[in-house]
């Protein structure tokens, strides 16, 4: 995720990662055709500082991270939870994160490659794939949801993080090709849109011998803008639709100033690895494929490192400017679409819940506003801790209601096209229900069932029963509080969605043991569907 560097020319912080894990008003030169909600339709690309599909309708991304294919695991954690890996997908996108963030290390895309970590008993359907075939099924069925994938190169290897693109191990070259690789394995798949193409460059050595990423100094070991136009052409010219993410750098030199001198007139101002763009004005990334870069900045709280300005005698009034700074000025201006690709924290600090706040409202509401990712939907983020609590299926609330405003959910396929028709809704009081057996195997099975409210008013807080014949049990549930008693089942609202609104409809998903069955006398509070 991302390590501090402090300001004006202190040490790099490095946070305490948990083992294993690393855890305004727009300027627009046109009318932009706001859509009401979701991803678009078709293919992404920019305007200004927004970004449109393929209609040329402004969608915000509002999206999150869900990491663990840049471990050891080379997987996404949690898939050894008792949430099936499509019941947490279907979590997120209840909750309104409409786009998926998905961090990896070039380890993961390597021939041979496995994937470890999984229930086989909850997720019995990926035992024995690739991290890239599991990969597949994530991005498939996250597309079905009308989500959008934005891939995040994080790491060359599972052992860390590097300052710069390569490391003596993970050439250049080696970079660049398994983007293209990628770029082409989904070419064609409109739910993958981007390419993050490295995370958080940073300064390392003390200048003036800085080894670190800079940005503009015009030394191609070491520029991470030259670096980035060179990773982004070469996938646009496999795959031209694509939007190429480029992040900041901490501090521009890539260097760290020497604090033992004496001397202050020089230190640099630094930032958040990945999370200073302040020469991109200057120094822009060039694209050979007009309308497809997006900045993409990381931005943190004192539960990753306590920077000065959290103690400043102004705060929080001061952070506008800082953030204006190192990136808003992108947006403000008009040159490019922002997309943070990571923010957050674990709230434990006053300050921090505040900052959030702060942050949020900085990125504006509505579609026209900022798009992000938010990090991290894991619970094992040690700096942050995530939106799922240690269960992988229970909400972190206060997080959650900070962010809820900001969200715009996805509209189912809405990554393929455009959003099926509503139909008429019935009396008050109907209902549909409608059944697919997801996976079975010896001794149980998996499946999701899906009730639309037909009815002309909310149900709320609504709750669902069905049937299963005898020898047949529960054996875990989300998307609601399920439970069984003798053959009857109960899926109860959750608390963050307790209303199902007159059209609206819920899937809720459950493993259980016993031959294969389709739920029987199915209701919907209390009415028959």
């Amino acid at each position: 995720m991302h390590r501090p560097t402090a300001l004006g020319g202190a040490f790099t912080a490095l946070a305490t990662a948990a083992a294993g894990v690393l855890v305004a008003a727009a300027v627009g030169t046109t009318p932009a055709v706001a859509a009401p909600g979701g991803t678009g339709t078709g293919y992404l690309h920019t305007s200004g500082n927004r970004i449109v599909d393929s209609t040329g309708a402004t969608v915000r991304l509002t999206g999150i991270n869900w990491f663990g294919m840049e471990t050891d695991n080379r997987t996404f954690h949690g898939l050894w939870s008792g949430n099936p890996w499509r019941g947490q997908l279907d979590k997120m996108a209840s909750l309104g994160y409409n786009t998926l963030r998905v961090p990896y290390s070039n380890d993961a895309l390597k021939p041979g490659a496995t994937a470890s970590g999984i229930n086989d008993h909850v997720n019995p359907d990926l035992v024995g794939l690739s991290p890239l075939q599991i990969l597949d099924k994530v991005i498939d069925y996250a597309g079905g949801k009308g989500m959008r994938v934005i891939l995040d190169r994080h790491r060359p290897t599972a052992a860390g993080q590097s300052a710069l693109w390569y490391t003596a191990g993970v050439s250049e070259a080696t970079w660049i090709n398994d983007w293209k690789m990628l770029a082409q394995r989904y070419a064609g798949n409109p739910t993958v849109i981007g390419a993050d193409l490295h995370n958080e460059p940073h300064a390392e050595g003390t200048n003036p011998a800085a080894t670190g990423a800079c940005w503009g100094c015009g030394d191609p070991a070491r520029d991470w803008r030259l670096a980035a136009e060179r990773a982004g052409n070469a996938i646009l010219g496999v795959q031209p639709n694509w939007l190429i993410f480029v992040e900041g750098v901490s501090c521009p030199s890539g260097g760290l100033s020497n604090v033992w001198d004496g001397d202050t007139s020089n230190d640099e101002d630094c930032g958040w690895w990945g999370g200073n763009l302040s020469k991109a004005g200057q120094f822009p990334v060039r694209l050979n494929v007009a309308d497809r870069l997006v900045y993409s900045p990381h931005e943190y709280a004192t539960s990753v490192y306590r920077q000065a300005w959290f103690d400043a005698p102004d705060y929080p009034a001061n952070m506008p400017a800082i953030w204006d700074r190192y990136w808003g000025y992108l947006h403000k201006q008009n040159i490019a679409p922002i997309m943070m690709g990571e923010f957050g924290s674990t709230l434990a600090d006053p300050k921090d819940k505040v900052w959030l706040e702060r942050l949020m409202a900085y990125t504006g509401t509505g579609v026209t506003g900022m798009s992000f990712t938010y990090w991290s939907w894991n619970p094992n983020s040690g700096d942050t801790g995530g939106i799922a609590l240690d269960d992988w299926t229970s909400i972190n609330t206060t997080k959650q209601a900070i962010l809820q405003p900001y969200l715009i959910p996805p509209v189912g396929g809405g990554g393929g096209g455009p959003s099926p028709t509503p139909t008429t809704p019935a009396p008050t009081g109907g209902c549909t229900a409608g059944y697919r057996q997801v996976n079975a195997w010896q001794g149980g099975f998996q499946g999701e069932l899906t009730v639309k409210n037909t009815g002309t008013a909310a149900v709320n807080p609504w709750s669902v029963t069905w049937t299963w014949p005898s020898g047949v049990s529960l054996a875990s549930g989300w998307n609601a509080t399920v439970t069984q008693s003798g053959t009857t089942v109960t899926a109860a609202a959750p608390d963050w969605a307790r209303s199902l609104a007159a059209g609206a409809s819920v899937t809720i998903g459950f493993t259980a043991n016993g031959a294969a069955s389709t739920p029987g006398s199915v209701k919907l509070g209390g009415t028959a569907c």
